[in-house]
Formats: structure tokens, sequence, C-alpha cells
């Protein structure tokens, strides 16, 4: 059974990076609730019913679990599965209203777990305002005999995972466990395919920088950045449910399913020193950037000194010959005039000259 749950675990997952893959509600028990189905021995059993019936069905057998899914809940329309299931009030506070850290939190009969999802915002060209990472939440209530799972944002959604999961009833035939690892592997892996993404448009950036033209302006690397900062808050939070999830023995998650939870952890882990990575290379690549601007700073201003020099003999004669005075040198000679002509520009050229050759201009 193991062995089918590790194929099961690593089985290619059926997303389009930047594309929504809404899945139909097949239940219909209002609008928040997308799906709600009771599985037994790993298979979902016929038929639609409301949640208070499933699991009283569940209940009465003895085995199997309910999985019910819902898509931003009013708190009206969550209050009949709260007192069903006996959620703690904080708990359920937190799924209704989200903007949540991601996190794990022991109550009564169940965990509560927060994952933050991410995708990547397809974009033609990065500019000083494209949005490149999107965020949305999953929570995940998890307890002996159910599993409730809360989405909040317009992707992520868990449709195409449950039909997966369904294909391997092994995995599910485990329980509520099950289904909480495949969402955190789920999400972990998304943060793979984003980062992976992210990394594109820094090569990007870091290209124009250093490229002749030297166009990579610091709107955009300080765009990333924050966008970076957005992806390092859905990441960093979630290294210590899972590390909690992999090690500390809890009633709802079967022993078995530990192993995985490791996994996941080790995915995680991964990405976390990639956002720090790419932190650390924004940084650089904007200092280089700002380097580049102070040089050719530099240089223009060298070039502007330069001619300075050189148009100051000229001025310089102009300005003498302007005078007006009686007794000039040459004033009343014939060939006066074209001399101090000649000699204003030989002056000009040998200035010219050794700024050009000291590579000012």
């Amino acid at each position: 059974m193991i062995s089918n749950l590790r194929k099961a675990v690593r089985l290619p997952q059926p997303r389009t990076r930047g594309v929504d893959l809404s899945h139909p509600a097949r239940s219909p028990l209002g609008t928040a609730v997308v799906n709600c189905a009771v599985y037994v021995d790993g298979v979902r059993q016929d038929g639609n019913h409301p949640a208070d019936v499933a699991i009283r069905r569940v209940r009465e057998a003895g085995r199997g679990f309910v999985w019910i899914g819902l898509h931003e809940p009013s708190e009206k329309e969550f209050s009949g599965i709260v007192e069903l299931f006996g959620l703690h009030p904080l708990a359920v506070e937190d799924a209704v209203h989200a903007h949540q850290r991601p996190k794990l939190e022991t109550y009564d009969g169940s965990l509560f777990t927060v994952f933050k999802t991410v995708r990547y915002v397809e974009h033609d060209q990065l500019t000083d305002s494209s949005e490149v990472v999107e965020t949305g939440e999953i929570m995940v209530f998890t307890g002996t005999d159910f599993v409730i799972t809360v989405r909040h944002g317009g992707h992520g959604s868990l449709g195409p995972l449950r039909e997966q999961l369904e294909c391997e009833p092994e995995q599910l035939a485990l329980g509520p466990s099950a289904v909480l690892h495949a969402i955190a592997d789920l999400v972990v892996d998304d943060y793979l395919d984003v980062t992976a993404a992210v990394q594109d448009d820094i090569d990007d950036v870091e290209s124009e920088v250093f490229s002749v033209r030297g166009s990579g302006g610091a709107g955009r690397i300080y765009q990333l950045k924050r966008e970076l900062l957005e992806l390092k808050r859905a990441v960093a939070p979630l290294d210590r449910p899972m590390q909690e999830l992999a090690t500390q023995p809890m009633r709802q998650v079967d022993p078995r399913i530990k192993t995985y939870f490791r996994d996941v952890a080790d995915h995680l882990d991964r990405v976390t020193e990639q956002i720090t990575a790419f932190d650390e290379l924004l940084n650089s690549i904007l200092q280089a950037h700002l380097a580049q601007v102070t040089v050719a700073q530099n240089e223009d201003m060298r070039r502007i000194s330069a001619w300075v020099a050189i148009l100051a003999v000229p001025t310089m004669v102009c300005g003498v010959y302007g005078m007006n005075f009686e007794y000039m040198p040459e004033k009343h000679w014939t060939f006066g005039y074209p001399l101090v002509m000649v000699l204003t520009v030989v002056a000009c050229w040998v200035i010219h000259r050794g700024f050009k050759r000291n590579g000012w201009l």
C-alpha cells in the first residue's frame, strides 16, 4: 500500500501555469459548497448528499470520511457546517474572513491548517507596475472522519486534485490526512512553478542591466523585489506547520503519511532557499544598475568638462578683444585677426587632443 501511495503522490499534476482550473459543482448544497462526497476504503460513494446526511452515513458505518469543499463561504453559509462538525469559533472566523498567515492549529478533535496559494501572472513584458505573483488561501479542517476545505481567491481549484485522488483509492483509504498531504503537496509544487517563472523574469532583467544599452530600469527591479516579498510571505511561515506535521504525533494524521509530509517539507525548504537567493541576486542587480548609472553620469560630466575647457580658449580671446582698449596686440595689423583665429584654433585642437588621449572625449 505504501508503494502505491508513493506512486500516487508523485503523479503529474494536471495544472497549467497562469490558468484557473475551475471545477463544476457536483452538489446542489448552496453557492459556497463546491463538492460534498463520502469516501469508504478510498472509494467515492454514489450519490450527492447534504453534509449532515453524509457525516451521519460515515459515523453510522464507523468507517470512511466526508470531504466537503467550499469556496469563499459567508458566515451564514458556513454556520450549519460549524454546528455539525463542532469547529472551533476562532478557526471558523479565520476561515470565513481569510487574509491569514500559513499556520497549523490544533483544536479539540480537529486540525486547522492555512495554506497560501500562489499563481504566476503571465505578462508580455515586465514593467514598473506589473503584477507577477497573485495569492489566495486554502483552509483545511481535518478530523478523524471529515476534511473540510475552504478556498479563497480565483485560483487554486481543488477539483482536479480531488479527481486525481479518486483515481488512487489506496491513498484516500488512509483517511483525511491523505487529503491534507495532497493539498500541501499541490500548494508547494505551485511554489516551485512560480519560483521558476520568477527566475525567468530575473534573468531577463539581469540581461538588460548588463547589456550594452543598459536599459534595465530600477523600477522593474523594485517591482520584482516587491512581488518576491509577497511570495516570501506566502512560503516562509509554512515551514513550521510542515515540520510539525512531519514530526509531531497527531491523532488526525495517519503515521504512514508523515514520511510524505517530510518530502513536502524538503520541497518547501528548496523554495525558501531559492527565494533567499533571488532576493540577494536582485540586490546585486540593483547595485550594479546604480553603479552603471553613476559611471554613465561621471562619463557625461567628464565630456562636458572637457568641452568647457576647450571652449574657454576662444571665449577668453573674444573677451579680451571685446574690451575696446585702444592699444591691443596686432589690432592695426592686416594679418592680426587671421593670426589670432589660427592660434585660437590650434590651442583648441591641442586641448582636444589631450582630452581625447586621456579618454575624456
